[in-house]
């Protein structure tokens, strides 16, 4: 169980996130405020209030974000994509939470028989969704969707692009200290401060050592975190000359070896594909295998959905590297296929709240399946709609990427948008086996829409407001921060 400590870190960090905001510029408070919120927040701990989803570390940061925003600077949030089909995706991925509280207003029971008698009892059962459940809902998609649209508003210039890829950079740095100290010692930090576990510690150990965890969900989601990380430092390393460029070698260099000793046979392949691309590739290079890694998470379901992915051959390969690999593979592809079962019974809007979309036991009504892959739990929560806008939106800056390169040339967009591109592939693809998306995740996809939007790359000033003085009248007067 969480201690004191859990719950005010999360009471206290609207007020780390004003301090921010304050002090920094614009672009980094919003950063840093999403970012340090998933960093140093305790995991799975979270404050439930009424009528609005649980409270937690990726909710608050969100939340705080924008109500600073509203409130304290004054500023005005543009929530409306200028892209038609951005557009009409966030309307999906808000709206459609309406059907499925709509279609899913009965209650599952669960039953046994009393002995040889027929008379059957009710052991639990899940509650059906209320009009309450609309409105939790609907406040939880808004919630998930806020970082998309601050950063498309307040990110996407040159500035706010490059800001995204030197704080991926500096957190991995910072990072590390805690994550070698796991990888030493065990995974013990999250325990020693917050007071619990976040994870079965069987599974953070691997090749006769440990996995890092620190204050995430579990050990890979570190080290997808820090997979972006390299990335991050090696697309800098290529831009940058003189003593910064020389920095930002070493920290790749640094990050990497990290990666390797977070031991997670995934995301350190995924590593040896992309950072050598980012490192050595041309931009049409990169941007067409940034598409085809879109493509193939976005397809993944469908095709699953039609038997066409050959999972034996997939676990043959997985066997020849590693049995425990295999292992942990095969666990995944047997709960998927039992998931997608349920979820056929409901495709078009899914199962809803509750754990409604996970198989139970028929008399006890425990659970039986664990969902690992983000794609199956959007699919089995709000059905082929929700899936569709949640990775249409993700995979759309990607294709607007490459349509704007392939028309004007890589000249079109920030040298920055590119590695930006490559971090949120990599974690889509990492998202159909884990459920790594993150508010972080929404940051980088908004701020490269928003970017492609306007080819200008413009300030957020002159975005909202039309010019420095706009800006300046509707920030606070008090405090040393800058926002230009």
């Amino acid at each position: 169980m969480p201690n004191a400590l859990a719950y005010l870190m999360l009471a206290l960090w609207p007020l780390a996130s004003l301090a921010m905001f304050r002090r920094l510029p614009l672009e980094k408070a919003l950063i840093w405020t999403i970012l340090g919120g998933y960093l140093l927040l305790p995991p799975i701990a979270a404050m439930d209030l009424p009528l609005v989803p649980p409270m937690d570390k990726f909710s608050i940061p969100t939340l705080s974000a924008a109500l600073i925003c509203l409130f304290v600077l004054r500023l005005r949030l543009s929530l409306w994509p200028a892209n038609r089909l951005a557009r009409l995706l966030v309307l999906g991925f808000f709206l459609g939470a309406i059907p499925t509280v709509l279609t899913n207003r009965d209650p599952i029971l669960f039953e046994t028989l009393a002995g040889t008698d027929p008379i059957q009892f009710v052991t639990g059962s899940l509650p059906g969704l209320t009009l309450r459940d609309t409105l939790s809902a609907l406040i939880g998609q808004a919630l998930v969707l806020l970082p998309f649209l601050m950063a498309r508003q307040f990110l996407a210039s040159e500035d706010g692009l490059r800001a995204l890829l030197v704080a991926l950079v500096v957190a991995g740095l910072a990072y590390s200290i805690p994550a070698l100290i796991e990888i030493r010692l065990s995974p013990q930090i999250n325990v020693w401060v917050y007071g619990f576990f976040q994870q079965s510690f069987l599974q953070a150990i691997r090749n006769g050592g440990y996995r890092p965890v620190v204050f995430l969900p579990h050990g890979l989601w570190l080290a997808l975190f820090v997979l972006t990380t390299a990335m991050a430092a090696t697309a800098l390393f290529r831009v940058s000359e003189g003593a910064a460029r020389r920095r930002y070698m070493l920290a790749a260099g640094y990050l990497v070896l990290l990666l390797w000793l977070c031991k997670s046979l995934g995301a350190f392949a995924m590593g040896m594909v992309l950072l050598p691309l980012l490192l050595f590739a041309g931009p049409r290079t990169q941007i067409r295998v940034a598409v085809c890694l879109a493509l193939v998470a976005t397809v993944y379901p469908m095709l699953r959905n039609a038997h066409l992915i050959p999972l034996d051959a997939i676990m043959e390969q997985a066997e020849s590297v590693s049995a425990d690999r295999a292992q942990s593979l095969g666990f995944r592809f047997e709960n998927e296929e039992l998931l997608l079962e349920r979820a056929a019974e409901k495709p078009w809007f899914g199962w809803g709240l509750w754990g409604r979309n996970l198989t139970h036991d028929p008399e006890t009504g425990q659970i039986t399946t664990v969902p690992d892959g983000q794609w199956i739990i959007v699919f089995g929560t709000f059905g082929w709609l929700g899936y569709i806008c949640t990775f249409g939106l993700l995979a759309l800056p990607v294709l607007l990427t490459a349509r704007r390169m392939w028309r004007h040339g890589a000249d079109a967009v920030s040298p920055f948008v590119l590695p930006l591109v490559l971090t949120l592939t990599a974690t889509m693809m990492d998202m159909l086996l884990n459920a790594t998306l993150i508010p972080f995740t929404w940051l980088t996809a908004g701020a490269i829409l928003g970017h492609l939007e306007d080819s200008r790359a413009r300030s957020p000033a002159r975005a909202l407001f039309g010019g420095t003085q706009a800006m300046t009248a509707a920030a606070p007067a008090k405090g040393p921060r800058t926002i230009l």
